[in-house]
């Protein structure tokens, strides 16, 4: 593997969104997504409509399900607790016939929410319910509709903090709104992960693709810290590192979102990093080798997170649409936003920590 590298949030959108975004063979299975003549993006591949299914007294119709099954059709849930598990049943081999035969809908990043709904949240929530019990606060403070920009803290050696944040915002808004993570080329380098994180909605940190996200109402999530902060030595854990060159504050002056701060505190603890093995981490092409006190000495065992209690505060948001169009090209405006979000971050995760009475409770 090459040696992996951050691209900064401003560079040249051009190449890094070629980087990011999948080919259209990537869009989905069975049929391969296609562009139109006239060079547009390729459509997304929607399922066909849901026909009703005929309401039901007493006991579940089997055939009914079956047909319906069969039919392309959802199973509806059953009130009646009678042949909850049959419904069950069918609504996944329903999941499956559809997977199978390419009926569902992607979009041009390769997002799929239907795969990121009933599978990949299904995986993440009692990871984020019940390892780590994550305690969300301020939630109220994303908008219930329209684009706006989460800007958080990274840490903790793996990437967990981001999931736990795309899990948080899903089961606890009222909306139940999706984050769009903006990730780091070495994300898009990995196989496997490659696929996973697109399908999960996550895509290369460009300005170009996160204003088209906000404009069309998304939740973008960005961690301007990147490797910085995720692969800090414990003895820095929650002090914030540089917040690069604002690209971020200008994406979201273009877009005219809210900045909405983010504060996670439990990430630091899950892999304590006493070490860096740099010479192996350029032999593999990695940002950072970690050495924590269970890794490598544990084998695979050292590689189980600790099992630390967390807090995701959400602040309020920062609003941008009063400024005027030429205002994301003046440096310095840039620089005391991006600096204001910084220190909104940086007093709420010394206040939260304050609180906690400890590390794993």
């Amino acid at each position: 593997m090459a040696d992996a590298k951050v691209i900064p949030f401003g560079d040249d959108p051009r190449t890094r969104r070629a980087a990011g975004r999948p080919k259209s063979k990537d869009m989905g299975v069975g049929a391969a997504a296609k562009e139109s003549a006239k060079g547009k993006r390729p459509a997304g591949r929607k399922a066909g409509p849901l026909a009703p299914v005929p309401e039901q007294h007493g006991a579940p119709d089997d055939a009914g399900a079956a047909e319906a099954l069969v039919a392309g059709e959802e199973p509806q849930a059953d009130l009646g607790g009678g042949g909850g598990w049959d419904r069950r049943i069918a609504g996944g081999l329903a999941f499956l016939r559809r997977r199978l035969t390419g009926d569902y809908e992607v979009d041009e990043f390769g997002y799929d929410e239907e795969l990121t709904d009933k599978v990949l949240m299904s995986l993440i929530r009692p990871l984020c319910e019940k390892y780590f019990r994550v305690e969300v606060k301020g939630i109220e403070n994303i908008p219930s509709e329209g684009g706006a920009l989460i800007v958080a803290n990274h840490s903790g050696t793996l990437p967990l903090d981001g999931l736990m944040l795309q899990a948080a915002v899903h089961d606890n808004h009222p909306a139940g709104r999706h984050v769009r993570l903006l990730a780091a080329d070495l994300v898009f380098m990995l196989p496997v992960v490659n696929e996973l994180a697109r399908k999960a909605g996550h895509t290369l940190a460009c300005a170009e693709d996160a204003e088209e996200l906000l404009r069309r109402g998304e939740i973008v999530g960005v961690m301007p810290e990147g490797f910085k902060g995720i692969g800090k030595p414990f003895s820095e854990r929650y002090k914030l590192q540089r917040f690069g060159r604002g690209g971020f504050v200008s994406t979201a002056l273009r877009a005219g979102a809210p900045i909405v701060p983010c504060s996670i505190v439990g990430a630091e603890e899950i892999y304590p990093m006493i070490g860096n093995a740099r010479t192996l981490a350029r032999v593999l092409g990695i940002p950072y080798f970690p050495i924590t006190p269970t890794f490598p000495w544990l084998g695979p065992l050292g590689a189980l997170p600790l099992p630390t209690k967390w807090t995701i505060q959400f602040g309020e948001p920062i609003p941008t649409e009063g400024y005027p169009g030429e205002a994301a090209e003046d440096p310095m405006l840039m620089f005391n936003l991006t600096d204001q979000v910084r220190e909104q971050i940086q007093h709420t995760l010394y206040k939260l920590l304050v609180q906690r009475r400890s590390v794993f409770f």
